[in-house]
Parts: C-alpha cells; sequence; structure tokens
C-alpha cells in the first residue's frame, strides 16, 4: 500500500462528464487505444472525462496559461482510466520491459525474483488496478490526469522525457540541478506546467511530471500533512 493510499473516501458522488475537447489538445488516436486498450469494455469507451470540478479547475489551468502564453493549451494525454485499463496498461508495461530487459516472458531467465524486481519497477508509476473500493488507481476516480503543453503552433512541448517513462527523469525536479541550457529549458517548462495546474487547485504527483490530480486520496494527501483533508472522489464503478 502506498502512503495516498490510507486517507479516508467520503464519495460525494459528482458525475463524470465528458471533457470538451475542441477546449483542449489532444493525440488522435488515444495512445493507449493504439496499444489495443479495451476501452469498449468500459462504460464510457473513452478516456476522456473527468468529475465536473476537476473539469471546471482544468479550465481555470488553462486560462491562466493563456494569460501569459496566449495561444498554448494543456494536451490531454489521459484522463478517467477504467480498471480494465489500468490493468491492461501494468501488463503492458511489465511486458516492455521484459522486452528492453533483453528477456522474453516464457524465458527461464524470466524468474520468481527477476518479475517481482521488474514489478517493483513498474509500480513505482504505474498504480496497482486494485478492486478495494478503498485503494482505487487515482485516474479510476475521474480526478487524475495526465497532462503537458502545446505552443500557439500546436507543437507539443519537449518536457526532457515522455509520459509513462520508467525513468528518474519523469520526476519533476530531474533537471532541477543541471546547467546546460537544454536542461534548464524542460525544466522551465515544467515548473510552467505546475504553475498553472496548481493554480487550478490541482497537486502533482511527486515521481511523474505529467500527473496531476484533484480531489482524491493522492490529492488529499499531498494537500496536508495532519490528515485533515479527505478525499472526495473514490473508484467511478
Amino acid at each position: 500500500m502506498k502512503p495516498y493510499q490510507k486517507i479516508k473516501i467520503q464519495e460525494c458522488h459528482e458525475p463524470l462528464v465528458p471533457i470538451p475537447l475542441e477546449i483542449f489538445a489532444i493525440e488522435s488516436p488515444h495512445p493507449y487505444q493504439k496499444l489495443g486498450a479495451p476501452y469498449h469494455l468500459s462504460q464510457t469507451n473513452s478516456p476522456y472525462f473527468l468529475r465536473q470540478k476537476v473539469l471546471d479547475s482544468l479550465i481555470v489551468a488553462q486560462t491562466k496559461l493563456q494569460q501569459n502564453y496566449p495561444g498554448w493549451r494543456i494536451q490531454i494525454f489521459d484522463a478517467y482510466r477504467p480498471i480494465t485499463i489500468q490493468q491492461f496498461m501494468v501488463d503492458y508495461t511489465f511486458a516492455e520491459t521484459v522486452k528492453v530487459q533483453g528477456l522474453t516472458l516464457d524465458s527461464p531467465s524470466l524468474t520468481e525474483a527477476k518479475r517481482q524486481e521488474i514489478f517493483e519497477l513498474v509500480y513505482q508509476f504505474w498504480a496497482t488496478p486494485s478492486l478495494d473500493p478503498t485503494t482505487p488507481p487515482p485516474h479510476s476516480t475521474g480526478a487524475a490526469i495526465d497532462v503537458t503543453l502545446v505552443d500557439a503552433n500546436g507543437k507539443t512541448i519537449d518536457m526532457g522525457s515522455p509520459i509513462d517513462e520508467l525513468s528518474p527523469r519523469s520526476y519533476p525536479n530531474h533537471f532541477l540541478e543541471r546547467q546546460d541550457k537544454e536542461a534548464q529549458k524542460y525544466h522551465q517548462y515544467r515548473q510552467l506546467l505546475v504553475e498553472v495546474m496548481m493554480y487550478g487547485g490541482f497537486q502533482q504527483h511527486p515521481q511523474e511530471w505529467w500527473h496531476f490530480s484533484l480531489g482524491d486520496q493522492m490529492w488529499a494527501w499531498l494537500t496536508n500533512s495532519g490528515g485533515e483533508v479527505v478525499a472526495r472522489y473514490g473508484r467511478v464503478e
């Protein structure tokens, strides 16, 4: 169990609503759909849903962005993610990591100890596809979102590492201490993203520059250290 999963949830039953995609930038088709993620098994058939107040806050964040960067937009990589999709992506990431390490899923070298080692790496960045209502994966609540930025020409801003990379480069402040101009630029853009998202009320995942949430367990855990804030969004059934 991760620390934020100890936060209590008092579900507010706010609706899951479609994101108006004409307002934001998106990648089409959706990255996980291109991998074969079974969205047809979910109740929405789309990743582009959020809780109503989370969507409202995302619009606030983009408005803030455009005050200083006219024409720039928030690009939505992923939002609501049913448990079936969470399981698919965990399995996919595990298989890809096995491949990167020069192994195959049926290789004798893929011992139980090695499998455990790889799963530990995967679960540093991916939440467990838990069906326990007290420990929902953040994206299954409709309160977590993966985002980046695009400029006025529609070009995706280079943040120094791709979304979902299993690497220390994914940590928000990875480039903070680097002195070369390219690294400083990456950090500057990451700071811009976190500033506008926090202006909207979001909190940033400590290990993922792209992941933000509002109202879920992680948000509550990051918002206070005294335990007085509870989560208002649990898993969407």
